[in-house]
């Protein structure tokens, strides 16, 4: 079961000694014993600007609890700072269960006693670091000074971050940053101007953010009015602001912690209250990159760890902010530049680049991207000192893009030359190109895949170069071909011209042949023809003499037949003759008979 952790007052967790932070052992031990998830809530300003106060109500304490049982955060009311170094309280989280809220108030930025800024630096940049919700209390209104100084402390923290945590190194993506850096709450006391742009009513949240907003344009003067606000919001992706109004009259803040609520203005009340409503509500565990969730012990390592990273000097300190600034800003626009040009080319690059002028318009165009990204995120590059190494870096990565595109063109050429003249190679090895004529074959060949090799697209830089190298280690085999090919050649023409000889005499031998059965042949045909015409002769005189039997039996029979007519005729004369003397003899004896019967 995760512990309880119960303490009646706040202790200081780090103490300002002379300049120099050390870590509070009692405060250590009570965090070692705290195993629960932990918020962290940190609040850093100018001294005497009411810092504790808020605190104090985060708390949950009642007024008169904290000044006469010294129970709270100490509550100044001189114009010296009363709160030194970085004071811790662990109270129970008003609405995360087992979760344990923890303060970190820390000492007055601005201290005219103590005249030290680097000590300043030091303890706002560990109230970032520690804090899972970073607070930024300032007066009046948000001013080039206020960002400028909250700018330098991030880019610091960022520094000392990655100093005493290496291990953190390379997980710089998106997710991981947004749930390591804390959430941000800039806090404006004494607000007196109009909520208002253009005539129109604008929200805390949009004061913040307009007053965030870049400006357009390259010049220096746009970069160094952009630069810390673009750092700013990448530090902090997750940003609110709230805005105070004067607690009360200026002579009752002395005693602004045993006043009560009536006697307080009613919207600074209810400011107060909407303020700490929304840590309650909104507040994250503090968390480590890759997720893990911080508890006592945790947090009791990254205390001790920024202590001592700071107490090796590793945190710079250099009493020109702009120069520190600067140092840093170029240092990472370098890299973000360096960043920009190889997701470019990593984006635009092909491997291999077909010639050379391809690759250097490649190079030119991310490299004027990268600088012009350079220069929008530079930062006083005094004498063009960062741009130069920029220059330098850019010229020497397209130099080992130049080599990787030299060898990448060889290594693809290689592997073309095997996969089209590979099959070639194994005809060969088996002789097929061993006969005569091959070597003309061979050659045939060889420029048919060659003009496929040409036509092959992406093979880079190296692709003649290439193609001559294999074409002279093959010369070897072709010369071999080639004797083979003359040789072989020579004998088939001998065995050729043996041949042909003897084709003709076979040829000649059947040409006599052909003409002795022809002329054979002509005499059978003629003699053929010879008894042929005797047959027709001897048929034609026996077809003239039928032919004179067949005209004298037409005449017999002609004759024959006029007499037969003649002979009928004579016939049926006398037959008429006789009928005539029948027909005459009746008459008579008909008249006889008619004579007798008168």
């Amino acid at each position: 079961m995760a512990s309880e952790i119960h303490m009646p007052a706040p202790v200081c967790l780090i103490e300002n000694i002379r300049g120099h932070l050390v870590a509070n052992q009692e405060a250590l031990e009570i965090l070692a014993a705290n195993k629960n998830p932990l918020v962290v809530v940190a609040i850093v300003g100018l001294y005497r600007t009411g810092k504790s106060y808020l605190m104090n109500k985060l708390a949950g304490k009642n007024k008169g609890e904290w000044h006469h049982q010294n129970s709270g955060f100490s509550i100044g009311t001189t114009v010296q700072s009363h709160t030194k170094g970085i004071w811790m309280w662990c109270v129970p989280h008003a609405k995360k269960p087992n979760h344990t809220l923890v303060l970190l108030d820390t000492e007055g930025l601005g201290d005219v006693e103590k005249g030290d800024k680097k000590n300043d630096t030091q303890i706002f940049a560990l109230a970032i670091l520690l804090s899972s919700i970073f607070v930024y209390n300032t007066m009046n209104k948000i001013d080039q000074r206020a960002i400028d100084l909250l700018h330098y402390v991030t880019e610091l923290s960022n520094r000392l971050r990655k100093v005493a945590s290496p291990d953190f190194e390379g997980v710089e993506d998106a997710t991981n940053l947004e749930s390591f850096c804390p959430d941000f709450v800039w806090i404006l006391r004494d607000f007196y101007l109009t909520l208002e742009v253009d005539e129109q009513v604008i929200t805390a949240d949009e004061y913040l953010e307009n007053s965030l907003r870049l400006k357009q344009g390259t010049n220096q003067s746009v970069q160094n009015f952009n630069l810390p606000r673009l750092c700013i919001k990448e530090f902090f992706p997750i940003r609110k602001c709230f805005i105070f109004d004067s607690p009360t009259h200026r002579k009752k803040l002395a005693k602004l912690e045993s006043l009560p609520n009536e006697d307080l203005d009613p919207e600074f009340v209810e400011q107060v209250a909407t303020f700490c409503s929304y840590i309650f509500n909104h507040s994250k565990t503090k968390a480590l990159p890759g997720g893990i969730k911080v508890n006592g012990p945790r947090l009791k390592s990254l205390v001790l760890t920024y202590i001592n990273a700071i107490s090796r000097g590793d945190l710079p300190c250099m009493e020109n902010s702009v120069l520190a600034l600067a140092q840093i800003k170029n240092s990472a626009a370098v890299k973000k530049a360096i960043a920009h040009y190889d997701q470019q080319m990593g984006q635009k690059v092909q491997l291999p680049i077909e010639t050379l002028q391809e690759l250097l318009d490649l190079h030119r165009e991310s490299e004027r991207e990268a600088i012009e990204l350079f220069m929008k995120n530079s930062f006083k590059d005094m004498d063009q000192k960062f741009q130069k190494e920029l220059e330098t870096l850019l010229e020497a990565r397209k130099d080992d893009l130049y080599e990787q595109n030299m060898e990448a063109s060889s290594y693809r050429c290689s592997a073309l030359l095997q996969a089209i003249f590979g099959p070639l190679e194994n005809d060969v090895m088996q002789g097929i190109y061993s006969k005569p004529g091959g070597h003309h074959l061979l050659i045939q060949k060889t420029e048919l895949l060659k003009a496929r090799y040409y036509w092959e697209p992406r093979k880079g830089m190296q692709a003649e170069k290439a193609l001559q190298e294999y074409l002279h280690s093959r010369q070897s085999t072709s010369d071999a071909i080639l004797q083979i090919d003359l040789a072989l050649t020579k004998r088939q023409k001998e065995i050729e011209e043996a041949h042909m000889k003897a084709m003709a005499a076979k040829i000649e031998a059947q040409r006599l042949e052909v003409i002795q059965r022809y002329n054979l042949q002509m005499m059978e045909q003629r003699e053929r023809l010879h008894q042929e015409q005797v047959r027709q002769m001897q048929m034609f005189r026996k077809y003239q003499v039928q032919q004179q039997q067949r005209a004298l039996e037409r005449r017999f029979q002609e004759e024959a037949k006029n007499l037969n007519k003649k002979i009928e005729a004579e016939h049926r004369s006398l037959q008429n003759e006789i009928q005539d003397l029948q027909r005459n003899a009746a008459s008579q004896d008909d008249q006889d008979d008619k004579c007798i019967l008168l």
